[in-house]
């Protein structure tokens, strides 16, 4: 078992969360204050809390940031999880043998983190240059989503079906391109990985052999910055929740930090599956993003939003 905080981008990047750092957070700058021509009516930015890791895209800020601050929100990150690896040995040894496999499948950005900690972890790096990267690139490698794909692609492989929005719509785009074989797909997967890829898939008689190699946990810092950002914030106007265990491990201390507002705030999911679990929990999800990426939930948040943002000006 290898904590999260162990991982590669640790010892080469200072990573956030590496032993011994704060907690990050990622914000988009306020608005400028000062004196203003008397009588201006200004406009507040609205307070949007998104409980996930932050991701650099090439402009070095999280896109999601980036996104919600063209549309006018002040957006701050707060991660609510952790991840421990697991079985990255026997994932290893998997990698090794391309020629055992029809091809990958990854859900999720760990369970890519977890291919390169192999690769790493048994000095494999330059086996994979020659030889290996080729031999897995001639066959599929399925994903969920833009930022899965973008790690996939930097490890040099290309990806299918990363417009699918979640694991369901992934199982549905391989079994129209995938036909029963003798070769399973290799599937990396965390602990609490959904059932509805791996069932449709048995439907149709492809094959699969899923392997868990991550966790998650709760994140160690995840009570005091809630409380910092509360103390210093306010309560936010909307709050993102982009899992189910994220939703498990923050919304008792969001219930308990917002107090009578909590009814005030807007709620949304980065998915189905994790607006499910919010209506399991009694949480009213006021939008879901169409699919997870920035561009759907920036959307979804100005419609539920923007009504109450057009009357909040203040004067100068």
């Amino acid at each position: 078992m290898l904590p999260r905080s162990q991982c590669a981008c640790a010892a080469a990047s200072g990573c956030p969360r590496s032993p011994g750092r704060p907690l990050p957070s990622a914000s988009v700058s306020p608005g400028t204050s000062g004196a203003f021509p008397k009588g201006r009516l200004v406009k507040k930015k609205m307070k949007i809390l998104l409980l996930k890791d932050p991701n650099d895209s090439d402009s070095g800020q999280d896109p999601y940031i980036q996104e919600l601050g063209s549309c006018g929100f002040e957006a701050t990150l707060i991660p609510v999880l952790s991840f421990e690896f697991l079985s990255l040995q026997n994932f290893s040894e998997k990698l090794s043998h391309p020629e055992a496999y029809g091809g990958l499948i990854f859900t999720s950005p760990r369970a890519v983190e977890a291919m390169e900690l192999c690769l790493e972890r048994d000095n494999k790096v330059e086996v994979w240059k020659k030889s290996l990267k080729e031999k897995w690139h001639v066959k599929p490698v399925y994903v969920v989503g833009q930022a899965t794909a973008s790690l996939v692609r930097k490890i040099g492989l290309a990806t299918e079906g990363e417009k699918s929005g979640n694991g369901e719509k992934l199982a549905e785009y391989i079994c129209s391109r995938e036909k029963p074989t003798t070769l399973p797909l290799l599937f990396p997967c965390g602990t609490l990985k959904g059932e509805a890829l791996p069932k449709m898939l048995k439907q149709k008689g492809i094959p699969l052999e899923s392997i868990t190699v991550y966790q998650k946990i709760q994140h160690p810092g995840i009570q005091d910055s809630l409380k910092n950002y509360f103390s210093s914030q306010g309560v936010p106007a909307s709050i993102t929740f982009f899992s189910p265990s994220g939703l498990t491990h923050g919304l008792s201390y969001i219930q308990e930090l917002s107090g009578d507002s909590f009814d005030q705030i807007k709620f949304a999911a980065i998915g189905p599956t994790t607006a499910r679990a919010m209506v399991g929990a009694g949480i009213p999800v006021s939008c879901t993003a169409e699919r997870p990426c920035p561009r759907d939930l920036a959307a979804g948040l100005r419609k539920v939003l923007q009504p109450e943002g057009l009357s909040s000006y203040r004067a100068a």
